[in-house]
């Protein structure tokens, strides 16, 4: 029987974020290399072509790197079956505009191609599009809440890496978009080989799409008030304690109800959630880098017991430790 061959599509456009188009395009590149390598019987072939969006087919990124595109969107013969649609760097989304012809194809393909994919800022340009509304969507945490602003019958999820809604996926800040391209390898063939891909490029990990974008410990220390830069370093420390707000209120010196308020206000975040999100995410590291035990693990970062952990993990993170681990740690077994 004949190899079905797929056609993987990247829209390069002038000033687009590099990784956002050569990320995601090595995976595919990987995946066809893994089914060769590793002698697998595959039913398809993914082809990957870029697309320039003008006559000239030498397109100069946002890095100063120059794309030879294969062809422009004039020239295409033949049915694209995934388009990813990259953005441009954070700081020039605001002033950046596709022409109107531009937009009008990518809303006539994404009515015709099996999947449209955006990575980072380009959820915007799906916006602009018009082919975003009442669904859901994401994009670089720093500007989804300037997504929801512009785009009000768009359903913006901050947290996820990528979110799916249809045959349209979008996903978040630059290196996400590998993350989306490892999880439609493992649509089109399954869990294996999308970790074989994530083991050849040295991933990390193989993320799934509701993991969140950024790190806990990142987006709430960002205070300069020493007395809770203090706190929050001890609670990092002193995961295994009895972390009530009394007895942090205590450790800082203050009453109960004034650390409580100056904790939300320097941190954006309430004590008992910030001590919960430092848990899940020791917990998180002990997952993917022992093989202890659930229970070991939930005694070292203070959530008592495997049930409990797994209810945290389920409020914060919407995946069990069970599933967290297989997710995380497949890459290295």
């Amino acid at each position: 029987m004949a190899t079905e061959i797929r056609h993987i599509a990247f829209l390069v456009i002038s000033d687009a974020t590099l990784l956002d188009i050569t990320g995601p395009l090595e995976v595919f590149y990987q995946a066809n290399d893994c089914v060769e390598s590793l002698n697998r019987k595959g039913s398809f072939y993914y082809k990957i072509h870029t697309i320039s969006v003008i006559k000239n087919k030498r397109i100069k990124t946002a890095s100063g790197v120059v794309f030879d595109c294969d062809e422009n969107i004039q020239d295409i013969d033949y049915e694209i079956d995934t388009l990813f649609i990259p953005g441009v760097p954070n700081r020039m989304q605001s002033d950046y505009r596709l022409g109107k012809k531009i937009l009008n194809w990518i809303r006539e393909q994404s009515l015709k191609v099996e999947r449209i994919c955006s990575v980072c800022t380009g959820t915007f340009f799906l916006a602009e599009a018009g082919i975003l509304e009442g669904r859901n969507a994401t994009t670089h945490w720093e500007l989804c809440d300037r997504l929801a602003q512009d785009y009000p019958l768009i359903k913006v999820k901050k947290d996820p890496i990528f979110v799916k809604d249809g045959n349209i996926y979008t996903s978040a800040g630059i290196s996400s978009g590998m993350d989306l391209a490892l999880a439609l390898v493992e649509e089109d063939s399954g869990r294996s080989l999308a970790m074989d891909v994530a083991r050849q490029m040295v991933l990390y990990l193989k993320r799934p799409g509701n993991q969140s974008q950024y790190s806990s410990v990142l987006i709430h220390q960002n205070t300069d008030y020493k007395p809770i830069q203090d706190i929050e370093n001890w609670i990092v420390d002193n995961l295994q304690g009895n972390l009530t707000v009394e007895n942090l209120a205590e450790k800082a010196s203050m009453s109960p109800r004034n650390f409580a308020r100056v904790f939300l206000r320097e941190t954006g975040i309430t004590p008992a959630k910030y001590v919960d999100k430092m848990r899940v995410e020791s917990a998180c590291r002990y997952l993917v880098d022992t093989q202890l035990s659930f229970k070991e693990i939930a005694v070292l970062c203070g959530l008592g017991s495997v049930d409990n952990m797994r209810k945290v993990f389920m409020k914060y993170l919407q995946i069990t430790p069970v599933d967290y681990r297989k997710n995380f740690r497949t890459a290295f077994s």
